[in-house]
């Protein structure tokens, strides 16, 4: 009897344990979340723009981030400049050409730790059909609890690509030399999200 109840005090543990060591999953809180970009303008400035509608998928596990799932995908034709010329031209052909390919997809390969809080995010990341290996430095703050009982935790990833990459080879040559729209974008992606949701 005692032989019985030890292993089902065992049993217990290991499964206390095994609920506790899985990966949590949260649901993005879009209304304190941000996607955003910035380029070069004609050598003289940024211009910045953001995505307004995007999914993602999030399996989070501080204590083994190698057991972590980071993915998500952006509508194209959700994003926003403030100013809808550029937009419309941003959708089309020249650039990301939305009706042939309205989702840009990111999917974590490997996350791996790097200091207290700190980790690197290595993906595959998905524009106008072409897949390029992506490197990120992942910022991760909380789970903290909310006023309402949630409990919420922060994801920031700041990465750059080279649009020429993934075939966006539209521009024009200024007198000088320059070009309207620089090569290098700027990217940063910031994620509040909520867990069991």
């Amino acid at each position: 009897m005692k032989h019985l109840l030890s292993t089902v005090s065992v049993l217990s543990i290991l499964s206390v344990t095994t609920l506790f060591a899985a990966p949590q999953s949260y649901k993005i809180d879009k209304a304190h979340s941000n996607v955003e970009f910035s380029v070069q303008h004609m050598v003289l400035s940024k211009t910045k723009g953001s995505f307004s509608d995007y999914t993602g998928t999030i399996l989070w596990d501080a204590s083994k981030p190698q057991n972590s799932q980071i993915s998500g995908a952006l509508m194209v034709n959700s994003i926003d400049t403030k100013d809808k010329k550029r937009d419309d031209h941003l959708k089309s052909k020249d650039f990301f050409d939305a009706e042939t390919y309205p989702k840009i997809t990111l999917t974590d390969t490997k996350i791996e730790s790097t200091k207290k809080d700190g980790y690197q995010l290595t993906g595959k990341l998905t524009i106008k059909g072409v897949t390029k290996n992506v490197v990120a430095p992942l910022i991760v703050q909380g789970p903290i609890k909310d006023p309402w009982g949630n409990d919420r935790i922060h994801f920031n990833a700041t990465f750059s690509i080279n649009r020429q990459d993934y075939g966006i080879t539209w521009n024009k040559i200024m007198d000088n030399g320059g070009l309207v729209v620089g090569n290098q974008v700027n990217i940063d992606v910031d994620i509040e999200a909520i867990a069991g949701k």
